[in-house]
């Protein structure tokens, strides 16, 4: 029988009695509890009642200090126990997510003061675990001065991955949160990448990525995942069908976004294309290793032939971006010939496959996947029809090129695969609006029908937050002025920066600075990023510099009173803006401007974080001689 938090009537609606208990909660149960009781809540819960009565998409567009989060997870754990299937809490990434579960998380604050035990688990995304293969490779590279610590790391993993066992002993290992030292350089050489081929590796049923997964999918409460990982289901749960397989989340009775600003850009990576031509030619190859004819023997040749011929041609035909590690492509016509003869013989293949499935000559489940492969390149490669429709680029590492595709509009799949399903899909964030209206995330999406509301936050930002802003200044006279703020600055300090390269840059030139080195300084890539969050929250006189920390980073009191902004943080130089501008009427106000405002407001959100914090948030800029942008900025108090 199912356990409600409330006396439950099987002949009165569910959900307006969960929305009366969970009024209840807000008006006497929490500030019986010592919170208090605030009305951004309250009004917050009735507008989610209608989302959740009518299975619904509703923007809930509530500020810092409203208690968001609170009100999305009373109405999720109890709609999932109504109705048998967990909720899907999808959040920007795995630093958000870590916010969310953390031993003082909102979750943990539920379960607490409502005596109300909530199965809650993690569904990370697979980069998120150890590869075994990769491991193997790295533990093998003699030439490698991390050998060393790949061993150490691979003799202390769990006994069954090493020798046999009864599956009853076999436990979630391998996240990335077990190993908070490691550099993300370092992680990266052992992590699960796009390029693995898990359906036929023979380490999968003893990967720490498979067993989580199984271990997620009995939640009845709680599945909680990043948007990333989320999309990624979306994506492959048909495919994931045809090959026999169980899609990578369960069958669920509502979807939180959380920082739901970010959903497009998660749906565009995972819908992303990565090909190489050393991965096509091993899938390929698997077809040779049967009695085949010989018409498809010769048709797999002459698709690799192809491919090393087109990959040869990329290169030739690409030029590097300056300030990036892409490569841009130039579309002539030698080229769109190559890829409109690999994708004939593909096709070929696939013709052939059709023969042979009928001889009995392949292994099933073997031909299954090839075909998968086949139909995905072969998919991929008829985008490059549609010029106009994609994002494409080279990156090349020490592996050789990689072609990576990407849609520009996701709107269609949303649409079909999401937003058409009679479910309740929540958008959190404190951005999602621009001059009021939603109608811009919305039309992005491929939302049609949905509710929304506002919510100012509660907090008195002009009184509590004293607002800095600097004209863009050399980076030698910037540096020193922000050495300068932190001496003047004794609580923790956060530096955000727009790129990794500004970043490095700054830690370089902090290690010639003696003088000020007796601070503690956590940098964002030197190890696991909640674990030097929790460092950075546990010394007050810190300083953390980071990266993607300008959304979701909650770290209410003394352990932060100062938020520097290194400089304007405007969109990276990558393909993906480099389209946007390209197709926009007026690229700085349709595009840079905007993104750089939203980001910029996420961020100066770090530093007020409860009623009783203060402090100073300091900008760095050069734009704000040439447009209006301190005005705006200051908008934001």
């Amino acid at each position: 029988m199912t356990t409600y938090p409330f006396q439950f009537d099987p002949g009165q609606p569910f959900v307006e009695q969960a929305s009366d208990w969970i009024a209840d909660v807000f008006y006497d149960i929490l500030p019986e509890a010592g919170f208090e009781t605030r009305d951004e809540q309250i009004y917050m819960a009735f507008q989610l009642e209608k989302a959740f009565s009518g299975k619904q998409t509703i923007f809930a567009e509530a500020g810092v200090g409203t208690g968001k989060t609170l009100v999305y997870l009373l109405y999720a754990v109890t709609y999932a126990r109504y109705t048998g299937r967990p909720a899907v809490i999808a959040c920007a990434d795995e630093s958000l997510i870590e916010q969310l579960v953390k031993p003082e998380g909102d979750i943990a604050k539920l379960a607490r003061h409502l005596d109300l035990r909530v199965d809650a688990r993690l569904s990370k995304s697979m980069d998120q675990y150890v590869c075994l293969n990769k491991l193997d490779l790295a533990v093998a590279d003699e030439d490698d001065d991390s050998a060393s610590l790949y061993r150490a790391l691979y003799a202390n993993l769990p006994e069954f991955v090493h020798k046999p066992a009864a599956l009853q002993s076999f436990y979630p290992y391998g996240d990335r949160k077990d190993y908070p030292e490691l550099a993300d350089d370092e992680w990266s050489r052992i992590a699960w990448d796009v390029f693995q081929d898990c359906l036929i590796c023979p380490q999968r049923h003893r990967c720490g990525q498979t067993i989580s997964r199984d271990y997620y999918r009995k939640a009845t409460d709680l599945i909680i995942c990043s948007h990333d990982f989320y999309m990624e289901h979306v994506w492959t749960y048909e495919a994931r069908k045809r090959e026999g397989q169980l899609p990578l989340l369960p069958e669920h009775s509502s979807v939180v976004f959380d920082e739901g600003h970010l959903l497009e850009t998660a749906t565009q990576n995972a819908l992303t294309y990565k090909l190489k031509h050393h991965l096509f030619e091993s899938i390929v190859t698997r077809l040779l290793e049967g009695e085949i004819r010989e018409s498809l023997a010769l048709a797999v040749e002459a698709s690799i032939e192809q491919s090393e011929r087109l990959f040869e041609l990329l290169s030739a035909s690409s030029r590097i971006v300056p300030g990036s590690d892409r490569r841009e492509i130039i579309l002539n016509d030698q080229l769109a010939q190559a890829i409109f003869h690999f994708r004939q013989l593909i096709g070929d293949i696939e013709e052939e496959l059709v023969f042979e499935s009928g001889l009995f000559s392949l292994d099933d489940y073997q031909l299954k996947i090839v075909e998968e492969h086949l139909e995905m390149i072969g998919h991929a490669l008829s985008l490059f029809a549609q010029p106009q429709q994609v994002i494409t680029w080279l990156v090349k590492d020490h592996e050789g090129m990689t072609l990576v595709i990407m849609p520009k509009k996701v709107k269609e799949v949303l649409r079909e695969r999401v937003f058409s399903r009679a479910m309740p899909v929540v958008f959190s964030s404190a951005t999602l609006s621009v001059n009021g209206s939603f109608d811009y995330i919305a039309q992005g999406l491929g939302i049609e029908n949905f509710l929304s509301f506002s919510v100012a936050s509660p907090y008195r930002y002009a009184e509590k937050m004293q607002l800095d802003i600097h004209p863009q200044q050399s980076d030698q006279s910037k540096l020193e002025k922000v050495l300068e703020l932190m001496s003047a600055t004794d609580g923790g300090l956060l530096i955000l920066f727009p790129s990794f390269e500004e970043l490095k840059w700054f830690r370089t030139e902090l290690e010639w600075r003696a003088e000020h080195h007796s601070r503690r300084y956590f940098f964002e890539g030197s190890g696991e990023i909640s674990h030097l969050i929790s460092g950075f929250q546990r010394d007050h006189h810190s300083v953390l510099c980071a990266v993607t920390l300008w959304e979701g980073l909650d770290i209410p009191g003394p352990s932060l009173s100062h938020v520097i902004i290194w400089s304007l943080p405007f969109p990276p130089n990558d393909a993906v803006f480099t389209a946007r501008r390209n197709d926009a009427a007026a690229p700085f106000e349709e595009v840079d401007l905007p993104y750089m405002l939203l980001r910029l407001k996420q961020g100066i959100g770090r530093l007020i974080r409860s009623s009783e914090d203060s402090g100073t948030v300091t900008i760095f800029g050069g734009a704000f001689k040439e447009t209006d942008i301190r005005e705006q900025i200051r908008q934001f108090l």
